[in-house]
């Protein structure tokens, strides 16, 4: 392979063939760390850990920007009186999380897990009540637009965006031209990180696999097969019906087309936040209606939470099962408007999910303490069930946003 090919394939070929052979490379490099580690005193996998951060903080830094322009440009030169799609990909993102969270549920109580109740952890940051979340929530629609652009409030960017777009509606086509050509030219900035990919997950996964290893799962396997399987089973089973229900059609090429492109960033990035310019990148691909997608997609990265459903309803019933509390059906179905509600209020970062669990643990009796430990269960098996869950949720926001627009379009027809 010649130098110009070699560049070609690196920087510009198909992205998932680059990410599998940055992933394979990843992997080769974590095994391989401990024995040149010993005999050289050089920690490879940390050496190229650097790119798998430099990749992550570069998409957690664009992503407020892009959403702030994009969404904004988007409602701007929005015509007045045309219609959105916005209420109908809501209720696809509600009731996804809602269906993964019944599905956590059974899938509990089909195959119980048993926890070592031992790991402290502290849970002081965790939410305490429904009502401690709402505020929060509250708090940061209100937040100051250049504090949440800085701290990557996703909700205060999207609040604001939205208002000053609505509000830029009636400016002048000059005015609304400037906001557009500054959202493109970010997405040209998005384009150029995003090539990056398969540099940025070959360090994150030799960072990862050398630092953790699949042996540190250790008892906590049973547990993870409860997670991961829901997981897989409303991806590949729950959310095809609900996009056939939409689309009218054969759901899996548009499904596998979402997984692989988005899911498989995702899985590695364990952001969803960091996911966002990636979702935005295929949408546009997919040629969906960028008036949609530019604000579902970042809306779903902070509402369409299927996978954190399922982890507070999985760890949160693995912690009863382990106490020898009975489940009622009421409380099964009050644990999943719960979990679902909450998820909503997860954080779009790596973990976020799990600070929510002493909220659901409350609805059993179950003190703090005990809640704390499941939440040092959930930071012992991350390695696999938050970067799974981010795949899952991520993936979703485009697969959603994809089908309504494509209903829309055969509604047209």
């Amino acid at each position: 392979m010649n130098t110009s090919r070699l560049f070609h394939f690196l920087f510009q070929g198909n992205l998932v063939k680059r990410i599998a052979v940055g992933l394979v490379l990843g992997i080769l490099v974590a095994l391989v760390n401990e024995s040149v580690k010993n005999s050289t005193g050089v920690d490879l996998a940390s050496s190229f850990g650097v790119l798998g951060q430099i990749f992550v903080k570069a998409l957690r830094a664009v992503a407020p920007i892009l959403i702030f322009f994009l969404v904004m440009a988007a409602l701007a030169n929005k015509k007045v009186g045309s219609k959105s799609n916005m209420k109908e990909i809501i209720v696809l993102y509600l009731v996804g999380t809602f269906l993964a969270a019944v599905a956590a549920v059974i899938a509990s109580m089909a195959f119980p897990s048993d926890v070592a109740l031992a790991v402290k952890e502290d849970a002081s940051s965790a939410p305490q009540s429904v009502g401690q979340v709402m505020l929060t929530l509250v708090l940061n629609v209100v937040d100051n637009p250049l504090n949440a652009i800085f701290k990557a409030n996703f909700i205060g960017v999207l609040a604001w965006s939205i208002g000053l777009g609505l509000a830029l509606r009636h400016a002048s086509d000059a005015t609304k031209q400037v906001v557009f050509d500054f959202a493109e030219g970010i997405s040209k900035i998005v384009h150029v990180i995003i090539s990056f990919a398969p540099f940025g997950v070959f360090g994150l996964v030799a960072e990862t696999l050398s630092d953790k290893g699949l042996s540190a799962l250790g008892g906590y396997v049973h547990l993870l097969f409860v997670l991961i399987g829901t997981m897989l089973f409303t991806a590949f089973v729950l959310n095809p019906i609900l996009v056939y229900w939409k689309i009218r059609r054969n759901p899996y090429p548009l499904v596998w087309t979402c997984v692989r492109e988005s899911g498989v960033t995702a899985f590695f990035t364990r952001s969803s936040a960091a996911n966002i310019p990636v979702n935005i990148e295929l949408a546009k691909r997919l040629n969906l209606d960028e008036e949609t997608y530019s604000v579902a997609i970042p809306l779903g990265a902070n509402i369409n939470m299927a996978g954190a459903a399922i982890t507070i309803t999985v760890l949160t019933l693995a912690a009863v099962h382990t106490l020898g509390i009975e489940v009622s059906f009421v409380s099964a179905v009050l644990l999943s408007i719960v979990a679902a509600l909450c998820a909503c209020g997860a954080s779009g970062v790596a973990g976020g999910s799990l600070l929510l669990i002493p909220l659901a643990c409350s609805l059993f009796g179950i003190t703090d303490d005990i809640a704390a430990q499941m939440i040092g269960v959930g930071f012992v098996i991350g390695i696999l069930q938050d970067s799974t869950e981010t795949a899952l949720n991520s993936s979703t926001d485009v697969l959603f946003t994809a089908a309504v627009c494509i209903e829309e379009e055969r509604k047209n027809g």
